[in-house]
């Protein structure tokens, strides 16, 4: 058995895949599945001016052809968007660009927030029918993990983990320590995890560059501060099940994370 790790600056973080495999072409694997997170980060960067994503975001009141990829994200974003009634929201770009997390490469203020009816799409024709600005930044991250467990496993790599600053996913024959950095830079230690995927988000009063992410409450359900960490089957999901978690109230959140599709496994409100 050979053990390999490797680890590159992407997705906004540090992503490190390490594979345990009998074969000789790990590094290919490896490599392989770096590509594909490469490729899904320059179609759906909202950083990126020449993104899928910042093309739906200018030009979507006229239909724009989305690659398949940058389509399907959408899909599955919408549909979050839709059943969870806004708890996750891919249309709160606007929200984030005028705390000045992200930038507006339109020039046109968007709406704050608006639903999942703003947005139709058709095959890979998605139109915006009002001017939402989409983002797809977490959910977007964790579709990445999985398509890059999906490489490996395609290489024939029967054991490993990607892990992706919050957005980890393991597979095989190995249990992965997990260790979760809080607010306040302490770390508590989660369990040994195996065949699962993991994602970890947080809410805090000021934006810190070591949580870049932040959680919209689009609905005004709550106003929380805390850290929420949720396993499920697919990294997009758990990822996604984070933020309905930052913004139901504290007593329903077991419930209605496992009514989507996860579980909740570690909740720290302050």
């Amino acid at each position: 058995m050979t053990k390999l790790k490797r680890m590159r600056p992407l997705l906004g973080t540090f992503v490190e895949i390490g594979i345990i495999t009998k074969q000789n072409n790990g590094s290919d694997a490896i490599s392989s599945a770096f590509k594909q997170i490469e490729m899904i980060q320059k179609l759906l960067s909202f950083h990126d001016p020449n993104s899928d994503l910042t093309k739906l975001n200018k030009f979507g009141s006229k239909g724009v052809e989305l690659n398949p990829i940058s389509a399907d994200v959408l899909r599955l974003a919408l549909h979050m968007t839709g059943i969870t009634q806004g708890e996750f929201n891919c249309t709160v770009g606007g929200s984030l660009i005028k705390k000045g997390i992200l930038p507006n490469h339109s020039g046109v203020p968007p709406l704050t927030v608006g639903t999942a009816d703003d947005v139709t799409l058709n095959g890979c024709i998605a139109t915006l029918l009002r001017p939402v600005s989409i983002t797809l930044d977490g959910i977007a991250k964790g579709y990445a993990v999985d398509q890059a467990i999906n490489t490996l496993q395609a290489h024939g790599i029967n054991s490993g983990w990607v892990n992706a600053g919050g957005d980890l996913r393991v597979f095989g024959e190995l249990e992965v320590p997990v260790y979760r950095r809080e607010l306040d830079e302490s770390l508590s230690f989660l369990g040994h995890f195996s065949n699962t995927a993991i994602s970890t988000s947080s809410i805090n009063t000021n934006h810190n560059p070591r949580f870049p992410s932040m959680i919209i409450d689009s609905k005004n359900i709550s106003r929380k501060i805390g850290v929420w960490t949720v396993k499920a089957n697919m990294s997009w999901l758990a990822d996604a099940l984070t933020k309905v978690a930052g913004v139901v109230t504290e007593h329903a959140i077991t419930n209605r994370v496992s009514s989507l599709g996860g579980e909740l496994i570690y909740s720290k409100p302050l």
